[in-house]
């Protein structure tokens, strides 16, 4: 059974800093493209930000510059670090996976974790 289970969120002022983390387990992690995606209350799911197998990576625009994404084969572990936190980054972050393959489709998804960001 695969599992994504994301950790490292929480309350942060304005112009901070969180870590993100996702563990994966029950796949083979390295077969995998991962990526962040965030929600904000009465919004869409958004994309933020993904890394392919071999350490690519791809960002929202909205996110550019602020964000890195990371991921650790050996762990099966994604990571994203987030800079210059604004408020309007207050959102559920969820990891998501997408096996190899020209089409990108996130099959399996975490619960996601909670970012609040005051101003």
């Amino acid at each position: 059974q695969v599992q994504l289970v994301e950790s490292g969120g929480g309350w942060v002022q304005a112009g901070g800093s969180l870590r993100l983390s996702c563990a994966a387990s029950g796949l083979t992690f390295s077969r995998y493209r991962m990526g962040w995606f965030r929600q904000a209350p009465g919004k869409e799911r958004e994309f933020v930000a993904r890394i392919n197998l071999s350490g690519i990576t791809d960002y929202a625009d909205s996110m550019k510059g602020r964000v890195t994404i990371s991921r650790d084969n050996v762990k099966n572990t994604v990571h994203l670090q987030m800079n210059s936190l604004k408020p309007e980054d207050t959102a559920v972050y969820s990891c998501a996976a997408s096996p190899r393959g020209v089409t990108i489709q996130w099959d399996y998804w975490g619960q996601g974790t909670q970012v609040t960001v005051s101003s």
